[in-house]
């Protein structure tokens, strides 16, 4: 029989989900282009002229042959990243209607340039953005050139849909005009107006979110400024509860520059690291500022699509501000379920849990942080990702022992890397507007992504090597995620198995926090836990911050099996490196997925908003 190897955590993955291959940079240019503008005028022109012509023996010409066309909804509505001048070619020629690009000179960093076109200059060409018109809308884009036998060539085209023809956000020119003036009777103000939109008593809501996180409230955003209405609906008290319950020392890992959401970003007095709390209560100006609709303590009794009628019927049960409990029926069109990316919290079972005799024991989401005056209390964390090291880290302060169980090795990255390398030129004070950032960042193809972030990831490695070395003497065991390429390849690919570290690995290194490592438990005791090995530990309070599981369990939990059997797996990367099913197409009709961190959210809430936009117009169909 042969033996069967377990798979290290470094390189574990959503299952389905892809561990791409890197991809390949061109050889760098020997000179430096003396007019980067007229070459770069030069092949914009050429592509336009073979795109209207629709000559896919030209258009491919025009691009290396390891070449790269990612597109986010401009050319078809979905997402795709297509490698090679022949793919390239018959993906941008299919289209009836031709499309039209053009080179947006309106700043420095926008306007052709030459320069590094990788992470770390090692490897010269022409960058430039782009505006692009195709038969869907608008959209924005960047563009790489690469010398290849002495002649300029396309390496990577971005293309990402802004807006579709014909429909703009309702912002800038397009803001409504807010006040009914005229004298008609039983005219109402605004906050009249505001009472009835919320309510829904007349109509019902196109689109139906579940959840007022970040995902709900960033995509609803959207969708509003595309004049769609859409209620939210949360189960808990107040918005910005799923933060604000969390644990009690929760700070962001990332920066603000990172985080801001979308149409109103952060002040400038923000602070780098966004304490749990402040965001809840920002969350909650945010509603009120972009007059989202939102209905908290509600939560979904039954939903039933209606193939025929392509609608949805749901239930709610909603508790008053005077304590009783409303039932309502809506027929939205569309639902979208953004409950966090993650999905049933991973609880683990073990022989004799219900013995247990200490203080606590819970799943990491249930964990509201550790008590008070509990010097000589010990308290064992189970799980060594950001959660277990940030509760490790807040029992040590409250005067625990603690000991952290480790079962598989960390990505661990000082927040100090993050910062000053990983995000260092694109998130940062005086870094680019945010919506450049984000159409810079999504405009790298994946395969080319995770090849640069090899690059990133070993510089982050130096700067963080007396932490990790650190680590390795206390017996922690470190990663460098997937094939080396990192935290974020091992954030897009499996959704965990890293630390951001903000304290938590000086308290391992210095003995403070403890780490048992390598042995999986075997049974809990009335006090403490017993491993495969028959080492005990002593406990009066176990966390076990043992993760989630996919996305979709969540939709069975709330939709039930009809809606969970037909989407497909959250998370993780498709063949061509796109994200899984989360915001695109879920498999069921009128159904989709919103979440991920806040940048991702605002990216990815535009498009969704758009998809959705689009179906409404009857411009494209499931």
């Amino acid at each position: 029989m042969t033996a069967v190897t377990e798979i290290p955590s470094s390189e574990r993955v959503e299952p389905g989900s892809h561990n791409i291959a890197f991809g390949q940079f061109p050889t760098t240019s020997s000179t430096t282009p003396e007019d980067p503008d007229r070459i770069a005028t030069d092949v914009v022109d050429q592509l336009n002229q073979n795109l209207s012509a629709k000559d896919s023996a030209a258009v491919s010409a025009l691009f290396i042959e390891n070449s790269y066309w990612r597109d986010h909804l401009c050319y078809s509505w979905d997402y795709h990243t297509i490698k090679g001048d022949q793919a390239i070619s018959a993906f941008v020629t299919e289209p009836e209607t031709p499309s039209k690009i053009e080179i947006d000179r309106s700043s420095a960093l926008k306007a052709p340039h030459a320069g590094p076109i990788d992470a770390f200059g090692d490897v010269n060409g022409i960058e430039f953005f782009i505006k692009v018109t195709t038969q869907n809308g608008q959209g924005d884009g960047v563009v790489r050139l690469a010398e290849e036998d002495g002649k300029w060539k396309v390496f990577t085209v971005f293309t990402s849909l802004t807006g579709a023809t014909g429909i703009n956000e309702a912002t800038g020119p397009n803001r409504p005009v807010g006040a009914h003036h005229g004298a008609e009777q039983g005219r109402k103000n605004w906050r009249d107006r505001r009472v009835d939109e919320a309510n829904f008593e007349s109509k019902d809501p196109a689109v139906l979110i579940v959840g007022a996180g970040q995902g709900g409230l960033t995509a609803a955003a959207r969708l509003e400024m595309l004049n769609v209405d859409t209620l939210i609906v949360d189960k808990e008290e107040r918005i910005g509860d799923s933060w604000r319950q969390r644990y009690h020392q929760l700070v962001l890992h990332d920066p603000v520059w990172f985080d801001h959401m979308p149409y109103l970003p952060f002040p400038s007095s923000w602070p780098i690291f966004t304490p749990k709390d402040k965001l809840a209560d920002f969350f909650e100006s945010y509603v009120k500022l972009l007059e989202l609709n939102v209905w908290t303590k509600t939560e979904v009794v039954s939903s039933t699509w209606d193939e025929k009628e392509k609608k949805w019927t749901i239930v709610l049960e909603r508790k008053n501000v005077n304590g009783t409990t409303e039932t309502r029926t809506l027929h939205p069109r569309h639902i979208i379920q953004a409950t966090g990316h993650s999905g049933k919290k991973k609880m683990p079972t073990f022989k004799g849990i219900e013995s247990f005799q200490g203080d606590r024991l819970c799943h990491s989401s249930e964990f509201a942080g550790a008590k008070s005056e509990s010097k000589g209390k010990k308290a064992v964390v189970v799980g060594s990702c950001n959660s277990g090291h940030d509760i490790a880290q807040d029992y040590f302060e409250k005067g625990y022992d603690v000991t952290m169980v480790q079962r598989s090795s960390t990505c661990v990255v000082t927040s100090n890397s993050i910062t000053n390398i990983a995000l260092k030129g694109l998130y940062e004070e005086s870094g680019p507007p945010t919506e450049d950032a984000d159409l810079y960042l999504w405009s790298i193809p994946p395969p080319l992504f995770k090849s640069q972030q090899l690059k990133v990831t070993k510089a982050m490695n130096q700067n963080d090597a007396k932490i990790l070395e650190g680590l390795d003497k206390a017996g922690f065991k470190v990663d460098k995620g997937p094939m080396d390429s990192g935290l974020f390849m091992k954030y897009f690919q499996r959704g965990g198995g890293y630390y951001i570290d903000v304290g938590a690995s000086q308290l391992i290194i210095d003995g403070k926090v403890k780490v048992k490592h390598g042995q999986e438990i075997s049974e809990v005791l009335p006090n403490g836990l017993r491993f495969a090995d028959g080492s005990e530990l002593e406990a009066d309070e176990i966390v076990f911050a043992t993760g989630y599981q996919n996305m979709r369990t969540q939709a069975r939990i709330i939709f039930g099996d009809k809606v969970a059997d037909r989407v497909g797996d959250i998370w993780g990367l498709d063949e061509e490196g796109e994200f899984r099913t989360i915001w695109r197409r879920s498999g069921h009709p009128g159904f989709w997925f919103m979440g991920g961190n806040l940048a991702l959210c605002r990216y990815y809430s535009r498009l969704l908003a758009l998809q959705i936009k689009a179906l409404e117009e009857g411009r494209t169909t499931y």
